[in-house]
């Protein structure tokens, strides 16, 4: 099986390093939001991937990469055989419609994005703003990325108005994804849910859990409620990803 690991809004496949590291003798390939849109379509995401079109699926999403990898699923049951949403983005979070791609409000922030970054804004800002995020979402606070490689992605002229352009897209991508599990649905592969509800993400934790156990039960997923995990899940619990990953694995693979 190949695991197709699709990241969140502003992350990087090198975050991911630890838990592919952990699954040694799998085939997983992580996406690069930076060069393919989380948001794209389908085809796109898999030729990204670089999969062959008989490759049996196994597709690992989180944040606004669990709406990505359940569109995959629920749009092409045939293609993939197990799914892993890790503190998922969830259905009902579609934002704000004046600020809809090609709305007034989203070209409005465009051309901001856009004058911040001719000025230079990012690229002064860029590497606090990632330190941010990891303060804030994830209990351990430890940041893959060099210092380097954080200047590049998050310093960039067009890094802001690429996390613009992802979060807009992804209210779009909620919205269509909130109709797919709404409607009867016909076939889904196994879902595992991981659900984080530690450091920052515990003053919301009680909306949180019931929601994805909204979804979990629209899936008939199961849910696994991680306590010592911030919304980054990837770098406070990579072993509980590839623990479930491992689970989802046939038994004769296992042996």
């Amino acid at each position: 099986m190949t695991w197709i690991v699709v990241p969140g809004l502003a992350e990087t496949p090198e975050e991911f390093a630890r838990v592919v590291e952990l699954l040694p003798d799998e085939d997983v390939r992580v996406i690069d939001p930076w060069s393919t849109p989380i948001t794209s379509d389908v085809d796109t995401l898999r030729a990204a991937a670089g999969v062959p079109h008989d490759a049996e699926l196994g597709l690992v999403g989180h944040s606004i990469g669990g709406l990505a990898v359940l569109r995959w699923a629920l749009t092409r049951p045939d293609e993939v055989a197990r799914l892993v949403l890790v503190d998922s983005s969830l259905t009902s979070e579609t934002g704000w419609r004046p600020f809809y791609p090609g709305k007034p409000g989203d070209r409005a922030v465009r051309a901001l994005a856009r004058f911040l970054g001719r000025v230079g804004v990012p690229q002064r800002l860029g590497p606090a703003v990632r330190r941010l995020i990891m303060r804030l979402g994830s209990m351990s606070g430890h940041d893959l990325l060099s210092r380097e490689t954080a200047q590049t992605r998050y310093g960039g002229r067009d890094s802001w108005l690429l996390f613009w352009d992802e979060l807009a897209g992804s209210w779009e991508l909620a919205a269509e994804v909130s109709k797919l599990v709404a409607a009867p649905i016909d076939s889904v592969p196994p879902t595992s849910l991981l659900v984080a509800v530690g450091g920052t993400s515990r003053f919301t934790a009680k909306g949180w859990l019931a929601g994805q156990q909204r979804l979990a039960d629209a899936l008939n997923g199961t849910v696994e409620v991680l306590p010592d995990s911030a919304h980054l899940v990837h770098l406070d619990r990579p072993d509980a990803i590839a623990a479930t990953i491992k689970k989802a694995l046939p038994s004769q693979h296992l042996g």
